[in-house]
């Protein structure tokens, strides 16, 4: 495949992008179309194929080092999981632009609040003294955003995470396992309501698991600081990637 030469270098930026911060999967998806040439429905099912060998390979690497809060990841999956599918229903059936301008919002006033909103170490950076409801919202949020744009889960549970309190380290953690968990309850929505090319998903992401290793290896070094603000501005890029696409993309 002649395009992979120019997607590798893309998904290995990608993996090195979830695998720092959670967040960078959208920029697969214009790849996909521009050099693959696939239909946009089916780049954002491809590509959250790919999502799911990303989500293994940071799930072990966040697991390894301790970085993984398992009481707060269970909730936001199970939430996910109900309402991914839900998510990827409407994208197949619908324009969904609105509901697409609205998540973009979200996200670029979840990277603002990173950036100018207080953060309070201590024991905000496991828990952050929020209750299963609060988790389960972001989980329900972050499942149906990603059925309906094709991002994966942790682009929307990372700063959502982190605007409850969370630490950044443990929000993009936590967002490894979450990409699991996205990645299989919208791989069957696709399954049933578009379609995934296997063989292009599984070439992709070998590069990106690649990178992913080089990325939480960046997570655990980086301050605090570092990382919240790098979280912050892919927030604000891709929240403004995904209203372009809503407002203006025909």
């Amino acid at each position: 495949m002649p395009e992979l030469v120019w997607l590798a270098p893309i998904a290995l930026g990608v993996g090195w992008l979830i695998g720092a911060v959670g967040i960078g999967g959208i920029l697969l998806i214009p790849a996909l179309t521009a050099i693959a040439g696939l239909e946009v429905h089916v780049a954002m099912a491809t590509a959250l194929c790919s999502f799911l060998f990303t989500g293994i390979a940071g799930t072990l690497l966040f697991q390894r080092r301790g970085s993984i809060d398992w009481a707060s990841a269970a909730p936001v999956c199970i939430a996910a999981l109900l309402c991914s599918f839900a998510g990827a229903w409407i994208s197949a059936h619908t324009d969904a632009r609105l509901l697409l301008a609205v998540l973009a919002a979200i996200m670029i006033f979840a990277g603002l609040h990173a950036v100018y909103g207080r953060y309070r170490a201590g024991a905000a950076d496991q828990h952050g003294g929020r209750s299963g409801t609060v988790l389960a919202a972001i989980g329900a949020v972050s499942g149906f955003g990603s059925g309906l744009t094709g991002v994966g889960g942790p682009a929307l549970s990372v700063p959502l995470m982190m605007l409850a309190g969370f630490s950044p380290l443990a929000a993009v953690g936590n967002g490894q396992v979450l990409q699991i968990v996205a990645a299989l309850s919208v791989r069957a929505a696709y399954l049933k309501y578009g379609a995934i090319v296997f063989k292009l998903s599984l070439m992709v992401s070998a590069f990106q698991v690649g990178g992913v290793l080089f990325g939480a290896r960046f997570a655990h070094r980086a301050a605090t600081r570092v990382l919240k603000r790098l979280v912050a501005t892919l927030c604000v890029i891709i929240g403004a990637l995904l209203l372009y696409r809503a407002l203006v993309v025909p």
